[in-house]
């Protein structure tokens, strides 16, 4: 009997050791997911689980620090407790080894039915590893509620490391502020994209956001701006100096002494930025004294242009200034590089300034080009004996470079390129790829930003390295950088919208070896990176989804050619016509759908036969002048000729982004057409297609006139359409409808008038894409 009860209950627990493990399952490769990819990953077979008794071996307190990253994320989402020891255990174990021999940042990961072992020389190695495991895991281990999933993870083996050293994002604090809370997020988000560089922007026109002891007025005056924030960005009114700003915000020392300790326990080093010699309206404003000519200014609360008021360079108390602005900001930040901009300069005032021509004639220099070269040698000598290297726009260049100075190249490659041959380190950072204050998407449906597109695909598609570079040269490409100005940029949120997922194809562009970069592949994978930014609560864009269009015109057969497109590699893309719902009955797009009628066109991108992201919708209205002649009395500019002279009359409407090539424009004139039917008609109304940006000086029309004739020569007015000038923030399409009783014309003449100077200086501009007559 007693040999019998012994056999139970090792049956038991055999059963319940049974029912503990969880059931094998069998990986793919499209089960990996991981972004950015890696340089070299094995699948086996087999699985490794997590569990409470998983336990975390270290022998330093580095491998502490990272270990316990690890060990948070699994308390919050699974509750496991688990424990770190220095002794090895038989199984169920993740092994932090010391290995000299794996490069800088590089890591090798080794999952064995029995537990994983990291292999890397340094906190970034380790920390990558530690990414890649969570991005194998289900995504609901990057959140913070508790879940039910099962933590197991295939057996295999990645050796990974960076393609660049320099894997940099930017952001623009002084625009409009963030405070510590979300920068230490941005900071942690970063990690997961494997970036290690997070540049502060902390000084602009705008605002001054770091405090400065020995400069008080800095923060008390510098930080905040008269709130404006209900007109538009570039059309805001000029302060007077008098006036207290309420609108803006700093941070102190502490905050930014904690901001670092953060960063560094996550690899990443923090590189501010102080302006200098432009861009610094907000330390005039602060000190007079530090201008050519003691002006009194206040903080711009929008956008300046251009920036002549800038440091002097002729004072000595200017360099007295910054060398005690830059004490304070290196005991801060212990990063290897200070960035001094250096950009966009307008040197007028330098011109006029008898102390700025003395330091030209005392230094031997040839003119103002030379001076902010002599500024710029100056500050660096001064950050070079602090044990520091330089870091500025590719502004620096001009005058003639710094010798130990890194340039940013931000207007194109060339200055980057220039620089890299004449033996300057770079980091490559063109705002046609690395500007993601850009739309990523179809304006009209986009938040407001900078009037430039830069969708996903096209981050991906860049490469820091130039192809004109020499072998020898190459080495001096440090890597590249996301850059997110906040001009448009007000909330948290709003900056989440902008960073992700564009983040994610920035970091393969900078992690990943080259030759591995498939975006078909990336694709697939961004999915998966999707529901790990819901369960980390990220407001990312799904702009990457969107149906697109293109239309051309077939004035032979009078039929637009609609054409659909998105960003996904081989999209299933299904469209309906007029007022049919678009569900599994919708038709799938092959190629331009040919439309003769008025009507309305529905699509969307599916995924296993529904539609996911947002329904594009157009609705095309053909009308009695579609390809009608046109005649002009003043012709329209020729920067903005719309696609060529039927524009107006070709059915095709324009969007928010004016250089859609839609809209044709005058500045400062009138637009006056006249319309020929080619035939007496019945009418009744007239549309006119109408734009307003007012931040890029573009307005609504203050009245448009319709007047009708049988003859060409003698019009009678039928309808007159008036608005007086109000301020508005925001990017508009307005149809201004003017109907009136039937009457028979052959000929339309609109005339819609200018409103010729904007508010805020400068002429204004007209934009029109269509005239529909009814």
């Amino acid at each position: 009997m007693k040999t019998l009860h012994k056999i139970g209950l090792l049956a038991i627990a055999s059963t319940l050791m049974l029912c503990k493990e969880s059931p094998q399952r069998v990986f793919t490769e499209n089960d990996i997911t991981i972004i950015p990819k890696p340089k070299d990953l094995q699948l086996h077979k087999g699985q490794f689980e997590f569990d409470n008794d998983t336990k975390l071996v270290i022998t330093n307190e580095t491998q502490n620090e990272v270990a316990g990253i690890l060990a948070d994320h699994f308390q919050q989402v699974a509750g496991y407790n688990m424990e770190t020891v220095e002794d090895m255990p038989s199984s169920n174990y993740i092994h932090f080894i010391y290995d000299v021999k794996v490069n800088d940042e590089s890591y090798e990961l080794i999952v064995e039915k029995e537990g994983i072992k990291i292999y890397a020389k340094d906190n970034g190695g380790f920390l990558y590893a530690i990414e890649t495991i969570f991005q194998i895991l289900p995504p609901a281990i990057e959140g913070n509620q508790k879940t039910n999933s099962q933590w197991v993870m295939p057996t295999l083996h990645i050796k990974d490391g960076p393609r660049f050293q320099h894997r940099g994002v930017m952001l623009d604090l002084s625009r409009h502020f963030f405070g510590k809370d979300y920068i230490q997020k941005t900071i942690d988000r970063m990690v997961m994209h494997k970036f290690n560089v997070l540049h502060l922007h902390l000084v602009d026109d705008q605002g001054w956001r770091i405090e400065i002891k020995k400069y008080p007025k800095l923060t008390e005056i510098g930080a905040w701006r008269v709130d404006q924030e209900d007109a538009p960005w570039n059309s805001r009114k000029i302060n007077d100096p008098g006036e207290k700003g309420t609108y803006g915000g700093y941070l102190k020392q502490s905050d930014l002494k904690e901001i670092v300790d953060y960063a560094q326990s996550r690899n990443i080093e923090i590189i501010p930025e102080i302006e200098m010699p432009a861009h610094v309206s907000s330390a005039i404003a602060s000190y007079p004294e530090l201008a050519c000519f003691d002006q009194k200014i206040a903080v711009p609360s929008g956008g300046l242009w251009p920036i002549t008021d800038i440091y002097c360079a002729g004072k000595e108390t200017t360099f007295t200034f910054l060398e005690d602005v830059l004490d304070e900001v290196m005991e801060i930040f212990p990063s290897d590089y200070i960035h001094i901009g250096g950009d966009e300069a307008t040197k007028t005032n330098w011109k006029k300034c008898p102390h700025c021509q003395k330091r030209i004639k005392e230094e031997g220099l040839k003119d103002v080009d030379e001076l902010q070269s002599y500024f710029v040698k100056r500050i660096e000598k001064y950050i070079n004996s602090k044990g520091k290297k330089l870091i500025g726009w590719d502004e620096i260049l001009e005058g003639g470079l710094a010798p130990e100075a890194t340039v940013m190249s931000w207007r194109g490659t060339e200055g980057g390129l220039k620089a890299a041959q004449e033996g300057h380190d770079v980091i490559m950072t063109p705002e046609s790829y690395c500007y993601f204050n850009f739309y990523q998407g179809p304006q009209d449906l986009e938040p407001l930003a900078f009037n430039a597109y830069l969708p996903l695909s096209k981050v991906y598609q860049f490469d820091p390295m130039v192809d004109d570079l020499k072998p020898e040269e190459t080495q001096h490409v440090l890597g590249g950088q996301a850059n997110l100005w906040s001009e448009y940029i007000t909330t948290p949120e709003a900056s989440e919208y902008m960073l992700y997922p564009r983040l994610a194809a920035m970091s393969e562009v900078l992690w990943s070896k080259k030759e591995s970069k498939d975006w078909k592949d990336f694709t697939r994978r961004l999915e998966k990176q999707f529901e790990r930014y819901d369960s980390m609560g990220i407001n990312y864009s799904k702009s990457a989804y969107l149906i697109t269009s293109t239309a051309t015109v077939d004035m032979d057969t009078e039929e637009i050619n609609l054409s659909l497109s998105n960003e996904f590699p081989n999209p299933d893309i299904r469209y309906v016509l007029g007022d049919d719902a678009l569900d599994d009955n919708a038709l799938q797009y092959t190629e331009p759908i040919k439309i003769s009628n008025t009507t309305i066109v529905k699509a969307s991108l599916f995924r296993q036969g529904k539609p996911i992201g947002r329904v594009f919708v157009d609705t095309i209205k053909f009308h009695r002048a579609f390809g009608k002649k046109l005649d002009f009395k003043k012709p329209f500019n020729k920067n903005y000729t719309g696609d060529g002279p039927l524009s107006l009359v070709n059915v095709i409407r324009g969007s928010k982004n004016f250089h859609d090539g839609q809209w044709q424009a005058w500045i400062p004139h009138d637009m006056e057409v006249v319309i020929d039917l080619e035939e007496p008609q019945e009418i009744h109304q007239v549309i006119l297609g109408t734009l307003e940006n007012q931040g890029a000086g573009i307005h609504y029309p203050t009245s448009v006139s319709v007047a009708v004739s049988t003859d060409g020569k003698n019009f009678k007015e039928v309808g007159k359409y008036t608005r007086a000038f109000s301020v508005n923030p925001n990017a508009e399409l307005m149809d201004i409808n003017i109907s009136f009783n039937k009457t028979t014309a052959q000929y339309i003449k609109v005339i819609a008038t200018n409103l010729k100077k904007s508010p805020t200086g400068g002429s204004s501009w007209l934009f029109v894409d269509e005239i529909l007559v009814n």
